[in-house]
């Protein structure tokens, strides 16, 4: 079994900046695409920025250009680094890996989250 664990959340003043980190273990099968997600309190899990093993990526609207996502889908690791943060990035951040290149190795697992608080 996947199990993933993120560290780095906190609480920080607006306009400062936070980084997140990651881990995956237990993978029986290639990762294909690790995202990180945030639900605040209240409101539905969104996906916030997501890579792929060629090192594409993907950002929500409201991050684009704040938020930036890394990592290695081979070492199992990805990072946020989330600068100028706003009180509306105040949310619950979920790290989620999606295994496989083929049907049969698909798997999709989510770690426990990490607090994010952003107020002055």
């Amino acid at each position: 079994q996947v199990q993933l664990v993120e560290s780095g959340g906190g609480l920080m003043q607006p306009g400062g900046s936070l980084r997140l980190s990651c881990a995956a273990s237990g993978n029986r099968f290639p990762i294909n695409t690790m995202s990180w997600y945030r639900q605040a309190s209240g409101k539905e899990r969104e996906l916030v920025a997501s890579i792929t093993s060629r090192g594409s990526t993907n950002y929500a609207i409201s991050v684009k250009g704040r938020f930036t996502i890394s990592g290695s889908t081979r070492e199992s690791t990805v990072y946020l680094q989330m600068n100028g943060l706003k009180p509306e990035d105040t949310a619950v951040y979920y790290c989620k890996v999606d295994t496989g290149f083929t049907i049969e190795q698909i798997g999709h697992y989510w770690g426990r989250g990490t607090q994010v608080t952003v107020s002055s």
